[in-house]
C-alpha cells in the first residue's frame, strides 16, 4: 500500500498525470478539485485566489478520503496543488507510505496550457496567485520532481518508474 500527491500550481497536468499513474498501478485516483466546497470553486471562476481559511476544510477532506483508502488497504493518486509546505504536510501527514510527486514547470509553458485548456473553473489569470503561493518542495520532503516540459505519456512512465523505484527501496538500516 502507498500513495502518492502529485502537486504543482493550477495547469501543471496533476489530474492527467495522476490519472495515468494510477491506472498503471492499479490504484484509486483521487481528483483534489472534486473535493473542493461550491464556495471555492465559485471564487476561484470569478478569479479570487483562494485564502488558507478557504483551503483548509478542502485539504482536510482530501486527507480524510486517503486515511480512508489507507485503512482500507487500498492506494491512491492524489491530484492535489498542494502549494505550501503546511499542506503538504496535512496530505501526507507523516506516514511513511506518502510519496510526494512535483510537477515542475515554468510560468510560460503552464500559461500556454491553461489558455488552450476548456470547460475548467479555473481561470488563467490566476497562475500568477499560484506561484506567488508555491513553496516548492524541500529535499527534506523527498520529492519526487519531474519536468511537465515532456509529452503526458513520458511523464506518467517516468512517474511510474520512479514510485516503483521508491515503493521497493530497501528500507534504511
Amino acid at each position: 500500500m502507498s500513495y502518492a500527491v502529485f502537486m504543482g500550481v493550477s495547469g501543471s497536468g496533476k489530474t492527467t498525470i495522476a490519472r495515468g499513474a494510477a491506472a498503471q498501478l492499479g490504484w484509486e485516483l483521487l481528483e483534489g478539485d472534486a473535493f473542493h466546497p461550491p464556495a471555492n470553486v465559485e471564487k476561484m471562476s470569478h478569479g479570487i485566489p483562494l485564502t488558507d481559511d478557504d483551503r483548509w476544510p478542502w485539504l482536510r477532506a482530501i486527507a480524510a478520503e486517503v486515511d480512508r483508502l489507507r485503512a482500507e488497504g487500498k492506494s491512491a493518486a492524489v491530484a492535489c496543488s498542494a502549494l505550501k509546505r503546511a499542506y503538504r504536510d496535512l496530505l501526507l501527514g507523516g506516514h511513511p507510505d506518502g510519496i510526494l510527486v512535483y510537477l515542475q514547470g515554468s510560468p510560460e509553458l503552464i500559461g500556454r496550457r491553461m489558455a488552450a485548456r476548456k470547460g475548467h473553473f479555473m481561470p488563467p489569470k490566476l497562475l500568477e496567485s499560484q506561484f506567488a503561493t508555491l513553496e516548492p518542495p524541500g529535499y527534506d520532503e523527498q520529492p519526487v520532481v519531474v519536468s511537465i516540459a515532456p509529452a503526458p505519456e513520458v511523464i506518467i512512465d517516468e512517474v511510474v518508474r520512479r514510485l516503483r523505484q521508491r515503493m521497493h527501496a530497501e528500507p534504511a538500516a
